[in-house]
C-alpha cells in the first residue's frame, strides 16, 4: 500500500533508537516503543513503556545542590517474548545467528507493527518468525502481539518465554544519567487464571500500574498442546511454554496484555480489572481487527492528500500517526496535557511547553472535543498557576514554562551542557510567553467551534487572569512614555541575560510585547461574548471591575516595541548593541551549530554577547497573524507597521538564527510561502524529515519532536491552503508549491464537516454534512456562502 507504510530492511545497531522511536505505537493513554521484543536495555535497545500523565519527582544530589524533577516514568516491560530451541542453552540472540532476512515495517494505516526474521543458527537450522504488534485504538487498556513459527528445515522442541518485567529505570536519555531513575517498587507479582501480573507503585506519587498478560498457542486454528511451567525472578514474572513444531509447521504464539492504573476512571482496582480483561479477552484476529477498524475511522478524518514526489505523503502521514498516539479520541476526558516529545521517550522527561500552539490547529479541525478536553489540562491547574503567579508578585495566573502532574514549574534549575560536561544555570523558566500561547489557544479553538459554553465555563477565566498576570509584568517606563515587560526570555531561548548581566531575563522581548496587547484585547472580546449573566457571575467570583478592564485597554494600546531601525523590529530591547557572529566561521569549525549555546559556553563564551538566535523569535508574530492582522495589531500599539516591512524583517533574522530547534524551520516554510514558495518548499521539506532522520544527531531516539511534526501538517493545512478564521469567515487563499500537485482534506468547522480539493489552478469545496446555518467563504477575493448540497467550484490564478 503505497505511501502508507515504514520500512527497515536489515539490521544496523547504530539506528536501533531511532527505529525504536519512529516505529512506537501508542493510543494516546499508553504507548510502546518499537523495541524487538526479544530485547532488553542494553544501550542498542530501550523497551519503554510510558503512561500519558505517568509522573513521578525523585530528588539528586547535582554540582552541590539538592534538586527533584519530575520524570516521564519508564513501566514495567509488557513487550518481553524470546525462545530457544531444541538443544540451546541460550535464550535467542539474532546477532550471534547468520540472518538471511531482517524486515521491521509498521503499518500507519492500521497501527500495526510488523517484524520479520528468517536466520539459520548454529546447527545449521533454518527458522522464520514474523511478529505482529499493536496497542489497541480500540480499547486503551489493551495491546498484543503475535508471533508466527516456521521450522523451514528442521523439526524439533521449542520453548518460548513470555514475562512482565518490573526492573525498568529511566535509562533512555544519557544527559540525565547522573539524577536518580529508580521510580518504580514492586507490590505484588505472579499467576491467576493462567495469566501472569505484576502491580506496581511509583514511589513518590504512588500511582498503581498492573499489568497482566496471557499468552495462547496455536496450530492453525487449533490450540497447541504445551508445557507450562511459571517462574519468578527478583523482579520479574513469567511463564515458559514448550512445544513440538513439525517440518514446515507455522505455529503461532499470541501474547494478549491488559494495563491498568488507579488514575482510570471506572474501575474497582487495577489489578482485579487488569485480570478480568486479558481473560476475558477476544483472539488476536478479533483484536486487530477491532484496532484496525478505529485507525480507519480516525483516518476517515484526519488524512492529507498530497499528490507530491518521493516520500513526502509518507512522511505527512508519519506525523499525522505520530500525533494521533500521542492524543486521539481514547485521550478525551484524560487530564493530560501535550508533550513536546509525545509518549514515546523520555527526552524533556515528558514535560508539556507550549508546543501546543503547533498541534491544536490539527485538532480544532477534526477532532475539537479533543481540543477542548486538552485545554482543560490547563483550566485544571490554573489554581496552581495562580500560586505561581503570587509567589512571583504578581496578581492573576502563571501557567510554567514546563509542566507536568500538577502544573508546578518543573523547570530545571540547572542543566548539562554536554559539550562542555558542566552543569549550568537555566532561566528558561522565564519563558513567560508559555501563557500568551495558551491565550491564543484558547481563542483559535472558539474560533473554529463557536464553543461558547467553553468560552463561558473556562475560556474567559483563564484569558483574564493571564490578562491579570501581563498587567502586573507590565510597568510604566516615564522615559520610554510606555509600558515595558521586563525580566523574560523569549521564544528564542539563547537570550537569557545581557552580557555580563547577573540578572536573568532580557527587557521588551518584541514577540511578548505584541503578543500581550493581542492578549488584552482579545480578553475583552471574551469577555462581552459570554453574555451578561455569565459576565456579572465572574466579576463577582474574580472581583472584577470596570476600573481593571480599562486598564487592560490601557496597557494594551502603549505597549512598547523596540525597533532597529526604520521597519526592522528588534527582538528585544538592546539587541542591536550586540555583537554580529561569525556564522561562517562557526560552520566551518563545528559543522553543526544549531546549539550554538553549548558550542559558545563550552569555549567559555556565552550566546548573550551576539546577535544570534535558536529559533523563531520575532518571526513567531509573521507565523501567528497574516499581515493585515499584523498592520491592525501595530497600529493598535500606535506604530507605522506595513507589509512591505515583513520581508525585510524575514530577511534579517533569517540570517541570525542557528535553527537549534525543529520548530524553527516550521515558522521559516510558514513566513516565506507567500513570497518565496521555492524556499518554503525546502524549508517544508528539513522539517518534513527531521525526525525520520534525525537529523540533529541523537534526539529523536530520545522521543519524537511533536510540535514540529504536528507544525508540518498545519503547512499543509493551513498555510498552503491559505486556511484561516476572521470575523466568522472562513478563508481560503492557496499558494501550493509548483512540488505539491494537488492536495485534500476534510475539514470540520463549527460542526459542519467540509470535503476540500485543491489543485494549481481550482478548488472544490463540499460539505459532507447538513449545513444549519449558511457558512461564509472568502476565497482570495471572491465572497460566498455554502448550504446544503451547494458543492463550489473555484478557478483561480496562483500569485
Amino acid at each position: 500500500m503505497q505511501n502508507w507504510k515504514l520500512k527497515y530492511d536489515g539490521l544496523r545497531k547504530e539506528q536501533e533508537g531511532l527505529r525504536e522511536a519512529l516505529c512506537t505505537l501508542g493510543n494516546g493513554y499508553f504507548a510502546t516503543r518499537g523495541a524487538a521484543e526479544e530485547s532488553k536495555a542494553d544501550g542498542t535497545h530501550y523497551p519503554g513503556i510510558y503512561l500519558a500523565g505517568g509522573y513521578n519527582r525523585l530528588k539528586s544530589q547535582i554540582a552541590g545542590k539538592t534538586i527533584e524533577n519530575e520524570d516521564l516514568v519508564n513501566w514495567p516491560n509488557w513487550l518481553h517474548l524470546s525462545f530457544r530451541l531444541e538443544g540451546d542453552k541460550n535464550w535467542f540472540q539474532l546477532e550471534k545467528k547468520q540472518v538471511l532476512n531482517y524486515v521491521q515495517e509498521l503499518d500507519i494505516s492500521a497501527g500495526i507493527l510488523r517484524r520479520e526474521m528468517h536466520f539459520i543458527d548454529e546447527q545449521q537450522r533454518e527458522t522464520r518468525i514474523i511478529s505482529t504488534r499493536l496497542v489497541s485504538m480500540d480499547n486503551p487498556h489493551l495491546a498484543a502481539i503475535k508471533w508466527d513459527f516456521v521450522l523451514v528445515n528442521w523439526s524439533g522442541m521449542v520453548e518460548v518465554r513470555s514475562t512482565l518485567d518490573g526492573s525498568t529505570k529511566n535509562e533512555g536519555v544519557k544527559r540525565y544519567k547522573p539524577l536518580k531513575n529508580q521510580h518504580l517498587k514492586i507490590i505484588k507479582k505472579g499467576e491467576a487464571e493462567n495469566a501472569i501480573y505484576i502491580l506496581v507503585q511509583t514511589n513518590q506519587s504512588l500511582l498503581y500500574m498492573a499489568q497482566a498478560a496471557k499468552c495462547v498457542i496455536f496450530s492453525k486454528t487449533q490450540k497447541l498442546d504445551v508445557i507450562r511451567k511459571f517462574f519468578r525472578e527478583k523482579e520479574v514474572i513469567g511463564e515458559i511454554f514448550t512445544f513440538h513444531v513439525t517440518l514446515g509447521e507455522q505455529v503461532s504464539i499470541e501474547k494478549t496484555v491488559s494495563l491498568f492504573t488507579s488514575k482510570d476512571d471506572a474501575i474497582s482496582e487495577p489489578l482485579n480489572d487488569a485480570l478480568k480483561q486479558v481473560n476475558g479477552q477476544a483472539d488476536f484476529s478479533v483484536v486487530k481487527r477491532r484496532h484496525s477498524e478505529a485507525w480507519k475511522r480516525l483516518w476517515n478524518k484526519f488524512d492529507i492528500f498530497v499528490n507530491a514526489s518521493g516520500n513526502s505523503q509518507l512522511l505527512l502521514r508519519l506525523h499525522i500517526f505520530h500525533l494521533l498516539q500521542t492524543a486521539s479520541k481514547l485521550t478525551i476526558g484524560r487530564d493530560v496535557g501535550l508533550p513536546a516529545r509525545g509518549w514515546h521517550g523520555e527526552a524533556y522527561r515528558g514535560h508539556i511547553f507550549w508546543d501546543e500552539l503547533f498541534i491544536f490547529p490539527i485538532l480544532n479541525y477534526r477532532l475539537p472535543d479533543l481540543t477542548r478536553s486538552l485545554l482543560l489540562y490547563r483550566y485544571k491547574r490554573l489554581e496552581e498557576a495562580k500560586k505561581l503567579a503570587k509567589r512571583e508578585g504578581y496578581d492573576g495566573a502563571m501557567f510554567p514554562w514546563q509542566s507536568g502532574s500538577n502544573g508546578r514549574e518543573e523547570s530545571q534549575v540547572v542543566h548539562l551542557n554536554p559539550k562542555s560536561g558542566q552543569w549550568v544555570p537555566d532561566n528558561t523558566y522565564l519563558q513567560r510567553h508559555v501563557n500568551l500561547s495558551i491565550a491564543y489557544n484558547i481563542w483559535q479553538y472558539y474560533e473554529v467551534t463557536a464553543d461558547k459554553n467553553f468560552m463561558k465555563f473556562y475560556g474567559a477565566e483563564m484569558l483574564i487572569e493571564i490578562a491579570r498576570l501581563f498587567t502586573g509584568l507590565a510597568s510604566w517606563s516615564d522615559s520610554k512614555q510606555r509600558y515595558e515587560i521586563r525580566k523574560v526570555v523569549g521564544p528564542d531561548e539563547f537570550h537569557t541575560a545581557y552580557p555580563g548581566s547577573d540578572r536573568p531575563g532580557i527587557n521588551n522581548n518584541a514577540y511578548t510585547n505584541v503578543m500581550a496587547s493581542w492578549l488584552f484585547s482579545h480578553s475583552l472580546k471574551a469577555f462581552d461574548l459570554i453574555g451578561i449573566t455569565r459576565r456579572d457571575v465572574l466579576k463577582q467570583e474574580l472581583q472584577l471591575d470596570d476600573r481593571e478592564l480599562e486598564k487592560w485597554k490601557e496597557i494594551g494600546s502603549k505597549l512598547y516595541i523596540p525597533f532597529i531601525e526604520e521597519g526592522i523590529i528588534a527582538q528585544f530591547e538592546g539587541y542591536e548593541q550586540l555583537e554580529d557572529f561569525e556564522w561562517e566561521a562557526y560552520r566551518k569549525k563545528y559543522n553543526d551549530i544549531h546549539r550554538l549555546d553549548r558550542i559558545l559556553d563550552a569555549e567559555g563564551d556565552s550566546v548573550n554577547r551576539y546577535k544570534a538566535s535558536k529559533q523563531a523569535d520575532v518571526l513567531m508574530l509573521f507565523y501567528l497573524f497574516s499581515s493585515e492582522q499584523l498592520v491592525l495589531l501595530f497600529k493598535g500599539l500606535g506604530y507605522d507597521f506595513t507589509p512591505s516591512n515583513i520581508p525585510d524583517n524575514i530577511k534579517y533574522y533569517g540570517t541570525r538564527t542557528s535553527d537549534g530547534s525543529t520548530l524553527s524551520r516550521i515558522v521559516r516554510s510558514w513566513v516565506v510561502a507567500r513570497s518565496d514558495r521555492k524556499c518554503a518548499w525546502h524549508c517544508f521539506r528539513e522539517a518534513l524529515v527531521s525526525d525520520f532522520e534525525d537529523v540533529q544527531g541523537g534526539t529523536t531516539p530520545e522521543g519524537i519532536h511533536l510540535g514540529a511534526m504536528a507544525g508540518t501538517i498545519d503547512i499543509v493545512q493551513r498555510c498552503f491552503t491559505g486556511l484561516e478564521i476572521r470575523n466568522d469567515v472562513l478563508w481560503l487563499n492557496p499558494q501550493l508549491p509548483k512540488e505539491i500537485n494537488s492536495l485534500s482534506m476534510k475539514i470540520n468547522y463549527r460542526g459542519v464537516w467540509l470535503q476540500l480539493n485543491f489543485s494549481a489552478n481550482s478548488c472544490r469545496i463540499e460539505p459532507l454534512d447538513e449545513v444549519e446555518s449558511d457558512i461564509k467563504i472568502q476565497f482570495k477575493k471572491q465572497s460566498f456562502t455554502i448550504s446544503n448540497k451547494s458543492t463550489k467550484v473555484i478557478q483561480y490564478q496562483q500569485n
